[in-house]
């Protein structure tokens, strides 16, 4: 759970109103089957901080928090937007994505609903739309640069998550 920060009051034109700046959103990436030592996910081309789920298991996992969305009134409104999310499994040795995913905020037709999901089947098709299972990174990818950044945007107070907000715009 993430907290959404309360800003301060505005004036509206009934009376004074809080908002809430829900643009920053949290997202879990897990991983099975990759060699650490071979393999990074990336997120916006930013390394992610994976962690094993136990030191025998095979599985990895990492949270990326992000800025959905742009609001009119914002704690940080100069942070762009950071969706759609490109993930991508970058092969170190041959230095190319080995295959990826794209994730939507929103439906990426644009489709609106005009109703909550009548059950957790239709909520889990809503979720399901919003990934493609394609759109990954073309092309040679400079690994030494992949190092480098991992190392600049690593956080000690959230080991296990990729804060894109506090990547350095430009890179990598």
């Amino acid at each position: 759970m993430e907290p959404w920060h309360v800003l301060g009051e505005e004036a509206t034109g009934t009376g004074t109103a809080r908002y809430v700046d829900s643009s920053v959103e949290r997202v879990q990436v897990s991983v099975t089957g990759i060699d650490p030592e071979r393999h990074l996910v990336t997120c916006q081309g930013v390394p992610v901080p994976l962690t094993a789920t136990s030191p025998a298991a095979d599985a990895h996992y990492a949270g990326v928090r992000y800025r959905a969305w742009q609001p009119w009134s914002a704690l940080h409104p100069s942070i762009p937007v950071d969706s759609p999310l490109v993930l991508d499994v970058v092969d170190l040795d041959a230095g190319v994505s080995l295959g990826g995913a794209t994730y939507h905020v929103v439906h990426p037709g644009g489709r609106s609903y005009d109703s909550p999901p009548v059950n957790a089947q239709e909520a889990e098709a809503r979720r399901a739309a919003r990934f493609e299972p394609r759109r990954h990174t073309a092309g040679p990818i400079e690994v030494a640069g992949l190092r480098r950044l991992a190392r600049a945007v690593a956080s000690e107070e959230y080991p296990h998550t990729l804060d894109l907000r506090r990547v350095p715009r430009g890179a990598p």
